[in-house]
């Protein structure tokens, strides 16, 4: 597969993937594999924004709600199913895309990440007790005790990794930190990376903009339907966190609809921060569509 291209379209919330990611694909005659980890549960497509139903007949579309959110997967769960989807596609088209905003599902696709061992259902469910008893504050003291290198390097807000982190510790015995390699897998196939992005004020007015559409289209629905789940990992997420705080009277609705469009915007800037520290990227806007195919068919990396 080594004339096969991984076209990778990345970029913050609401910058415009999903549109010019149905202009590239058709040009390219490639499918899309989804790398926003929020649009992989079906049961939440207001709150994640997912393509519409006519968008996703347009171009075939892999990894959109194919997961419920009473499901676990992880990033190593991805991996071995987008490879596998990649190994198909690449027997009918030269191209495929993989478009998203989630910087770790993007990295561990393209590089590969280090085998760790799955726990099982008890330590799983060990680590989310205290989670749910805890909060972040747990997680960080338990992982200061038992991996106090990795406690030094993770983001003190991203409870996911951290959950990880511990898990992996329970299933093997070995601190997280010591099992990393480091070490980047070689793909048979070249890599393409595309990052879009707008200016802070373009950007911002869309993310406002967006949190009134997802409301109009039933984002409160949406949620209520989900109320009772709420304690699920997959329902922790900017847009719902702000609304169950809203059913548990700590905001008004329109406090809740605010810190919506706050927590997105804070979102995108630590989408940006990781996207840029790579350095492998070639940097659009969205309406640049032919140069973004030029570079595509005419670079070689």
């Amino acid at each position: 597969m080594k004339n096969k291209c991984l076209v990778v379209l990345a970029g913050p919330t609401a910058v415009g993937k999903t549109e010019l990611s149905i202009k590239l694909a058709k040009q390219l005659n490639a499918a899309i594999i989804s790398a926003d980890a929020r649009q992989f549960y079906k049961e939440i497509p207001i709150v994640t924004a997912a393509p519409p139903a006519q968008m996703l007949a347009e171009v075939p579309h892999y990894l959109i709600g194919h997961l419920s959110i009473h499901n676990y997967y992880n990033v190593s769960m991805f991996e071995k199913e987008a490879l596998g989807i990649l190994q198909t596609l690449f027997e009918h088209s030269d191209y495929a895309l993989l478009v998203g905003g989630s910087g770790l599902y993007i990295d561990t696709l393209c590089h590969g990440i280090d085998d760790m061992p799955d726990p099982d259902p008890a330590a799983r469910q060990k680590v989310q007790d205290v989670y749910e008893k805890n909060g972040l504050t747990g997680l960080r003291n338990w992982l200061r005790k038992v991996d106090p290198k990795y406690h030094d390097e993770v983001d003190p807000a991203n409870h996911k990794r951290m959950i990880r982190a511990l898990e992996v510790y329970l299933a093997a015995g070995t601190p997280f930190s010591e099992l990393r390699s480091f070490k980047q897998k070689n793909r048979p196939f070249r890599i393409k990376k595309i990052l879009l992005n707008r200016s802070r004020q373009e950007l911002f007015q869309r993310i406002n903009t967006r949190v009134h559409t997802m409301i109009d289209e039933g984002l409160i629905e949406e949620m209520l339907r989900l109320f009772p789940f709420r304690n699920l990992n997959a329902l922790n997420t900017v847009g719902y966190k702000e609304l169950f705080c809203w059913m548990a009277g700590q905001y008004t609705l329109h406090d809740a609809t605010e810190k919506i469009k706050t927590n997105t915007r804070k979102y995108a800037k630590r989408q940006m921060t990781w996207f840029n520290k790579t350095g492998d990227y070639l940097f659009f806007e969205p309406h640049e569509e032919k140069a973004i195919l030029e570079a595509i068919t005419g670079y070689e990396t």
